[in-house]
């Protein structure tokens, strides 16, 4: 697998676990008074983001992106929905270069 499609993919799953974590999780901790869905979703999330920040130094390294552009896609993970909206982008430069 290329690295721009690991990183599309692992972004994905990313942004998944992120929004489990902040719509799901969170709520059932607060109002059903269930500690153990935000361990295991924030475990879950955990262990994604460290997928993600690696593989966006293995896409980075091997496009030869600029920090900033680095900088701007970690932050995008940073953000509620961030993955989704980095996606595309990576998505257009995925279909750019050659196979």
């Amino acid at each position: 697998m290329n690295a721009l499609r690991q990183l599309r993919l692992i972004a994905f799953l990313e942004g998944m676990s992120f929004l489990g974590l902040l719509f799901v999780a969170m709520p059932v901790k607060y109002l059903l008074g269930q500690p153990l869905a935000v361990r295991i979703a924030g475990s879950v999330h955990g262990l994604l983001f460290l997928l993600f920040v690696s593989s966006l130094f293995r896409a980075a390294s091997e496009h030869g992106w600029p920090a900033r552009r680095s900088l701007a896609a970690f932050g995008a993970s940073l953000v509620p929905f961030g993955n989704f909206v980095l996606d595309r982008a990576l998505k257009r430069e995925e279909d750019r270069s050659p196979r």
